[in-house]
């Protein structure tokens, strides 16, 4: 089977990946650009999403905190900063 047009899926995890389908690219959740496999850099073990660079994070996380809740480090690890 000709992996090299397909997209991958993955178990993202801690520092590394899992191939669980076979595939040359993953899909950026924020931009939908594709990014090869030897390329792929950043990704959310606990949203279980790839992202092209650290930009296209920021701007997922101020999304997601834009609707209602305010990022700090207070709501991130649920003590305060000292």
């Amino acid at each position: 089977m000709d992996t090299t047009h397909t997209a991958a899926r993955l178990r993202y995890g801690a520092g590394r990946f899992d191939v669980i389908i076979p595939g040359a690219y993953v899909v950026c959740a924020v931009t939908g650009s594709h990014i090869l496999l030897e390329d792929l850099k950043y990704w959310s073990v606990e949203r279980q999403e790839a992202y092209v660079n650290p930009d296209v994070i920021l701007r997922r996380y101020e999304r997601r905190y834009d609707k209602g809740m305010k990022w700090n480090y207070e709501n991130k690890f649920g003590k305060t900063k000292r």
